[in-house]
């Protein structure tokens, strides 16, 4: 029991301290984004990751050509990483990352929704209703006709859907992967989307700059940006490897107050009561679905 506790507690402060990186992540990416092009910064923070985590695996003796790595199901979810990535990117470079992080967190309620398409898993009345409650709180963030609205939100909920995505695929992945295999994969999906993202500004938009020599200043911005990319990726393995999903999990809405900070002080955002609300909502609404499911667990064993 002791040791559960513990395992527990390592959890959920890994977790925190995931959310709290990723968003420093965000940050330094929107900061890099007003003087670098996007595909530029994800292919440099891509080959900085795979680098690290790559010369981990190697200091350590592990082979990277993972045999398991050409299933099916890893290439579509590797898939699902990329359009997640690319779209995520555009959204954190283009709106208030206060908003973009929130339609975020809808990640857990689109998971559950593919799993009952997908996997034939049940799903009762109640989790129905928080599925439904939460994507209500994500209408508000994105506060269609309204002044508030942005298109932009567009990106948001198409990465949001690729993160769900390769988190469903995720649950079908071979689970004896260690951390710096799964971290080397990882980033080389943050390469790739940066390729992609640089070759769909080559054919629309051929004037714009698509490589640009970097200020020391600007450099630092990426540089910070894959440090912090390269840390959230191993605190949130590490989380996800320790102490009940149901107890850590819910640890990752504290991205949502991160980047409420971060926006609001560093970045001079000013969500107004319609994004609080809809966050607000998000975030009960997941919480609910993890502790039910992990209730139903209980009840079933």
């Amino acid at each position: 029991m002791g040791e559960n506790r513990l395992d527990n507690l390592k959890g959920s402060v890994f977790m925190t301290l995931a959310m709290l990186a990723f968003t420093i992540e965000d940050f330094f990416l929107k900061k890099a984004s007003q003087f670098i092009p996007l595909g530029q910064i994800l292919i440099l923070c891509g080959l900085l990751g795979f680098i690290f985590f790559m010369g981990c695996s190697r200091i350590i003796e592990q082979n990277l050509n993972y045999r398991e790595n050409l299933t099916p199901i890893l290439f579509i979810r590797s898939m699902f990483e990329v359009s997640g990535r690319v779209f995520y990117a555009l959204a954190i470079a283009l709106m208030p990352i206060t908003n973009a992080s929130a339609i975020l967190q809808a990640t857990p309620l689109v998971v559950v929704l593919g799993a009952v398409i997908f996997l034939n898993e049940k799903v009762g009345w109640r989790r129905w209703s928080a599925i439904i409650f939460g994507f209500f709180g994500v209408l508000l963030v994105i506060q269609p006709g309204t002044e508030g609205f942005s298109v932009f939100s567009i990106f948001a909920i198409l990465g949001m859907i690729g993160f769900a995505g390769r988190d469903l695929a995720t649950r079908m992945s071979p689970p004896n992967m260690s951390n710096f295999q799964l971290g080397s994969y990882g980033f080389i999906m943050v390469f790739i989307s940066g390729i992609i993202i640089t070759i769909f500004n080559l054919i629309f938009f051929p004037l714009n700059p698509n490589w640009v020599t970097m200020s020391t200043k600007n450099l630092g911005f990426v540089l910070a940006n894959g440090v912090a990319g390269i840390i959230a990726y191993q605190c949130l393995t590490i989380a996800m490897r320790n102490g009940d999903i149901s107890f850590v999990t819910p640890f990752r809405y504290v991205r949502v107050i991160f980047a409420l900070i971060f926006g609001i002080i560093l970045l001079g955002e000013e969500p107004n009561n319609f994004v609080v609300c809809g966050s607000l909502i998000v975030i009960i609404s997941g919480i609910y679905i993890i502790l039910r499911q992990k209730f139903i667990e209980t009840q079933n064993t």
